[in-house]
């Protein structure tokens, strides 16, 4: 398959060097170039929590292109589908951390785990306040009782922007930490995958599927899901997928749920703009209300056909962050009308 980059060697450093020349929210860092880091604060790190998480390059705007005022503070960059080094995270927990403390994301897969608890160690022994906050919300990767297991997948970008609203209003570490767990615990995520990527590294296709079928339960790097469906209409899909989400976390009649309709890459507007709408009929038929949506293309696999959609039943206090203004060169403007 054809792609469009220079040589594997530079295909990561070519990217961003584009992105820091095309936006200003953003900079290279100074202890280490692959280090993304917001270009402006309205206030210094010993008044503010910062909100840094690393993760492979390949899978764009996330996560670099979320980094900006209202999100995150710093973005670590790592090779393509490859977690970043703990001593690269150390490189941009030692630059970002101050009195205040730092907030390190770590989407569950093992790479990220692995990597990410060792840097907030090594961090601590350098006397930086950092700590870890895991995020989980792949239904297809285990059962309710070990939610623990699972898999991070789109719906933990209500973590970031949540989490970095309330960072931006000074809330304190423990403050956050303890709202970043309730929403994770609010959280629940379900993809489908339509068609396989390619890998740029080796120009491969990362898995098989038939013409007919559907992936259920696709994580972000091509795992194994929860089974097959064949193509068809596509409100029976969504509506197998929204009975998939209410089973494992049940919302009761009259309840709002922000959701999340995210596509793979390979997934146009016109087709994503369906499954929303899908997915709000099939939530009033349960008499809940769909709110403050966030539509496209943001946690991708190249150009891999699918999507996925996440429900995060919010607090007050959740809704409010969820829907505050930011910065960033991709996240998008949260708008709420409520029926």
């Amino acid at each position: 398959m054809k792609k469009l980059f220079n040589s594997a060697e530079t295909m990561v450093e070519d990217m961003l060097d584009g992105f820091v020349s095309a936006f200003p929210q953003v900079m290279r860092g100074t202890n280490d170039p692959r280090v993304i880091k917001r270009a402006t604060h309205t206030k210094d790190a010993d008044e503010k929590v910062t909100l840094l998480i690393g993760n492979g390059s390949g899978h764009e705007p996330i996560a670099m292109g979320f980094v900006g005022q209202g999100v995150l503070d710093a973005n670590i960059v790592g090779d393509v589908f490859a977690a970043p080094s703990a001593d690269l995270i150390l490189d941009g927990l030692n630059e970002l951390t101050g009195k205040a403390g730092s907030i390190l994301l770590i989407s569950q897969h093992s790479g990220d785990m692995i990597n990410g608890r060792a840097a907030t160690m090594m961090a601590n022994d350098l006397g930086l306040k950092t700590v870890p906050l895991p995020m989980y919300d792949d239904i297809s990767a285990a059962p309710p009782e070990r939610k623990q297991d699972r898999r991070g997948a789109p719906g933990t970008m209500f973590i970031y922007k949540i989490l970095g609203a309330a960072a931006e209003e000074g809330r304190s570490l423990e403050d956050l930490v303890t709202l970043g767990e309730a929403v994770r615990d609010r959280l629940v995520t379900l993809a489908a995958a339509v068609t396989p990527p390619v890998s740029p590294l080796t120009g491969q296709k990362m898995f098989s599927l038939p013409d007919d079928e559907i992936f259920l339960g696709m994580g972000v790097h091509g795992e194994p899901g929860v089974g097959r469906a064949k193509v068809g209409p596509v409100n029976q899909l969504v509506g197998q997928m929204v009975e998939k989400l209410l089973a494992d976390r049940p919302m009761s009649k009259g309840s709002r749920a922000c959701v999340i309709i995210n596509g793979m890459g390979g997934t146009t507007l016109m087709e994503l703009l369906t499954l929303w709408e899908e997915t709000r009929k099939a939530l009033a038929t349960q008499g809940i209300n769909a709110i403050a949506p966030m539509i496209g293309s943001y946690v991708t696999t190249q150009e891999m056909g699918g999507f996925s959609i996440s429900f995060l039943e919010p607090t007050d206090d959740m809704l409010a962050l969820w829907c505050a203004p930011s910065d960033t060169p991709y996240f998008p403007a949260i708008h709420l009308e409520e029926s």
